[in-house]
């Protein structure tokens, strides 16, 4: 029996790669497509170095359709997970129609490329961002959606509502969108991890190459929230424990278990973990000292938001693993394996 074969858009990024390994891991072939505009093809051979798989990349732009009418032809897939977008939230400020280019009209091209060589499941990357702030805690799929406080988190709420519509309207296309919290941490084998551009934009990165001598301090960003210590509360799930998240809704797919055609899950831990409480476990668990200093709050962020996953633990069957300690060890190794530390 041949096994499924699934497209992964962006698939040379951070939980691009990760989903590759679990994907393989759980008997599936994987194509990775991406333009390497935000990542680096290392990341290709530390997915083949883990899985033992000589696992084809094409090098494409997901906007160009002709690229992608090739890709789609030869391969004969059971499935795509879309995750190629640009994804800083202070660039999208700065750079709107570049994200409207790149994340709406990707997904658009990739959803035609789809219905034209009828391949049936989509499983989309999309994120809490779409909740803003939400007026009670913890969120579940059903808390309303604010208006988004970027350019970036409003193309995850169109993609949302292209894929919806689109599902409606073709009638052999499933749509699955994981909104995922805040994914941290690294493979267990450090082969693999977040691998950001120039300076970070997320907070583990920039905790590990604090803790590496790369940058002089962290900035935390307000420490007069209402919260326990001041600091904002997050739900940070381990890029692993993520990744698996998208094998499950594959299998529900492409099984027989969608209660209907388009759904959405929240991907976290459902425990909240503040700034200062991150920055304090990273240094116990890996006895090293990370400099920081506290900022004024930066624009855009919320105060507190993290998930109710009760639903992707009974309907999807999948429930996160790893601890914070565990996880924030694993994002050390990889940075002290990049460095030569």
């Amino acid at each position: 029996m041949t096994k499924p074969r699934i497209l992964v858009t962006g698939g040379a990024g951070y939980i691009g790669t990760h989903t590759a390994v679990e994907l393989i891991g759980a008997g599936f072939e994987v194509v990775i497509v991406d333009d390497l505009s935000n990542s680096d093809l290392s990341a290709v051979e530390g997915v083949r170095k883990i899985t033992g798989s000589d696992v084809p990349f094409v090098e494409a732009d997901c906007n160009d359709p002709v690229a992608m009418d090739e890709v789609f032809a030869g391969h004969g897939f059971s499935g795509v997970i879309h995750f190629a977008a640009s994804k800083a939230v202070g660039e999208s400020v700065e750079e709107p129609l570049k994200y409207y280019a790149n994340n709406v009209g990707s997904f658009v091209n990739i959803l035609e490329s789809m219905v034209r060589h009828g391949v049936q499941n989509m499983v989309f990357s999309s994120s809490a961002t779409v909740y803003g702030q939400p007026d009670e805690l913890p969120a579940t799929e059903d808390t309303p959606r604010k208006p988004a406080t970027s350019p970036y988190g409003n193309t995850k709420q169109v993609c949302e509502d292209i894929l919806r519509d689109s599902v409606a309207a073709y009638p052999g296309l499933n749509g699955i969108a994981l909104r995922y919290f805040n994914p941290i941490g690294a493979h267990p084998s450090a082969l693999i991890g977040e691998l950001p551009k120039g300076i970070p934009n997320n907070l583990v990165p920039f905790i590990t190459q604090t803790a590496a001598g790369i940058r002089p301090q962290l900035s935390i960003y307000g420490d007069d929230y209402n919260t326990p210590d001041g600091t904002a509360l997050r739900d940070y799930i381990d890029v692993v424990d993520l990744a698996k998240a998208h094998v499950v809704a594959l299998e529900r797919m492409t099984g027989s278990g969608m209660k209907s055609r388009y759904e959405i899950f929240n991907i976290g831990t459902g425990r909240p973990v503040s700034v200062l409480e991150l920055v304090k476990t990273f240094e116990k668990v890996n006895g090293v000292e990370v400099p920081y200093t506290i900022s004024g709050r930066r624009a855009g962020d919320v105060e507190a938001v993290w998930a109710d996953t009760t639903l992707a633990n009974s309907q999807l069957g999948w429930k996160a693993q790893r601890t914070l300690d565990q996880t924030l060890r694993s994002a050390w190794d990889w940075e002290k394996r990049l460095r030569n530390l």
